[in-house]
């Protein structure tokens, strides 16, 4: 009877311990709440946990929830602790661009195949990541399917008064695309960048590199103005603009070439007075370029002139530290930042990628005062296309779609870990960096307190969370990402 006994403890000892028992036990020990909605995260003396782990092909999955008590500190063991009552900027939102390409190929996904994805990627709830901020180009970028403006003129025509401005080109993909995102996420908030003005007001009659036209100045102010309008009678309200993507890439179709001289006359002398005379209450945001040229934007904002219409500025990192974007921090405190691009290439390598991407942009932007961080683009099919002619044939997007079929690439990892749970109106809050244990930490609306660790090593890290007096201790493989919500 002992051996019988001795057998089925066995069997049960094994069943509880196998891959699948751990995956439901740790399913069931979830309250029903929290598996249905994902929302209500925090249980007393309990640290929720999600982990991200390519080398493990664990990607985004919640896991155990680890106990957060008034315990002795392990010894030798690197402890991050997090300081609530420490603020630094309030948080506008992490997502993608939503290129004129990625809302064809959404559009023409089945209803509700489409349907699935845009809850997947907008909504909070379930597996929902939560995505809450979109950039768009105003006109085409180099990720549609064709170079356009909405005021294009036969060769030596030109129309000052906009008389045949018109948002047509997107009103077959994107607008009917935007506008189901805003039924599943209304407080989205939607920036709008142009990569070019339309040919006949550029200096080279060209939609690829040139000048704007000073003659033109005035009108292409109010083409701003004009897109807004209309966006918002569209029912979609554009909270900020950049003055031009890329300002000292030419090279790109279509692309613009803007120096710092002429950005500033553009703001003070027209578009910023353009906006004061319509009511216009969307954000100018200048520079939207590399870190490697801090001295853009504070040249512009040395302009006291241009810098009273200026909400602050924006930056890529395909040149130059992240670091760079404290400089124009210190020198304009009052001025806000924004992270609004970064692409991966095809065919993309997670866990190098995810590595990157998270310590450099999701902790690196954000701790060196960003308000979003996006990256580039939302989705490109299994080729990479759409692109116009000359335009990026290797930017991976962050989904790739295939008909009705979606891969989700490593972009939607980066953000996902972090734009789930920090939500508009979170503000970034202390923490302290234990060597290869980059981190940032935020309070969200609610009051959660939402820290994202990476173990930025080949080997694994036992650290521990420490907050006012109580420590939880975690553990995460080299290359793995954290996202740890407690109270």
């Amino acid at each position: 009877m002992m051996k019988r006994i001795r057998q089925v403890c066995i069997l049960v000892a094994i069943c509880l311990t196998s891959p699948l028992a751990r995956v439901y036990n740790q399913r069931e020990a979830l309250p029903k709440n929290i598996r249905q909605t994902g929302l209500n995260l925090d249980r007393s003396g309990q640290v929720a946990f999600w982990l991200t782990d390519p080398g493990r092909s664990v990607l985004f999955v919640q896991q155990p929830s680890i106990p957060f008590a008034t315990t002795d500190k392990p010894a030798d063991t690197p402890t991050i602790h997090v300081d609530a009552a420490q603020t630094y900027q309030p948080i506008d939102g992490f997502g993608y661009t939503l290129t004129g390409g990625s809302a064809m190929l959404i559009s023409r996904m089945n209803e509700a195949s489409r349907a699935a994805l845009l809850n997947e990627l907008f909504s909070t709830e379930g597996k929902g990541i939560g995505v809450s901020y979109l950039r768009l180009s105003i006109g085409a970028s180099d990720l549609d399917e064709r170079v356009f403006s909405y005021d294009d003129l036969p060769t030596g025509e030109t129309d000052p008064k906009l008389t045949k401005f018109n948002l047509a080109p997107d009103r077959e993909y994107l607008i009917p695309v935007l506008k189901q995102i805003l039924t599943i996420n209304p407080a989205l908030k939607i920036l709008g960048s142009p990569w070019s003005p339309p040919a006949w007001m550029k200096s080279n009659g060209n939609t690829k590199g040139g000048s704007l036209k000073l003659e033109f100045y005035d009108a292409y102010a109010r083409y701003f103005v004009k897109y807004i309008q209309e966006m918002q009678a569209a029912g979609i309200r554009i909270d900020a603009v950049t003055i031009q993507n890329e300002p000292l890439h030419p090279g790109n179709n279509p692309s613009l070439l803007m120096l710092p001289a002429e950005q500033a006359l553009f703001i003070k002398q027209n578009l910023g007075p353009a906006f004061k005379k319509a009511g216009i209450k969307t954000k100018i945001i200048l520079y939207d370029h590399n870190a490697d040229r801090p001295d853009y934007p504070i040249t512009v904002l040395n302009d006291p002139d241009a810098r009273k219409y200026v909400d602050g500025s924006a930056f890529h990192l395909y040149a130059g530290p992240i670091g760079a974007l404290s400089e124009v921090h210190k020198a304009y405190p009052d001025k806000n930042l924004y992270f609004t691009e970064q692409w991966i290439g095809a065919p993309g390598n997670l866990k190098g990628d995810l590595v990157w991407h998270v310590r450099e942009l999701i902790i690196g932007a954000t701790r060196n005062w960003s308000r979003t961080v996006l990256q580039w683009n939302l989705a490109a099919d299994p080729e990479q296309k759409p692109h116009t002619p000359g335009g990026c044939d290797q930017c991976l997007g962050a989904i790739t779609i295939n008909g009705n079929t979606v891969k989700r690439n490593p972009a939607y990892y980066n953000i996902a870990v972090v734009s789930k749970f920090v939500q508009p109106g979170s503000i970034r809050i202390d923490s302290d960096l234990p060597k290869s244990l980059p981190n940032v930490a935020f309070k969200t609306p609610e009051g959660r307190i939402v820290l994202i660790v990476l173990n930025d090593s080949p080997s694994t890290q036992r650290f521990n969370i420490e907050k006012s007096g109580k420590r939880a201790v975690a553990v995460l493989s080299g290359g793995a990402v954290g996202t740890y919500l407690f109270e």
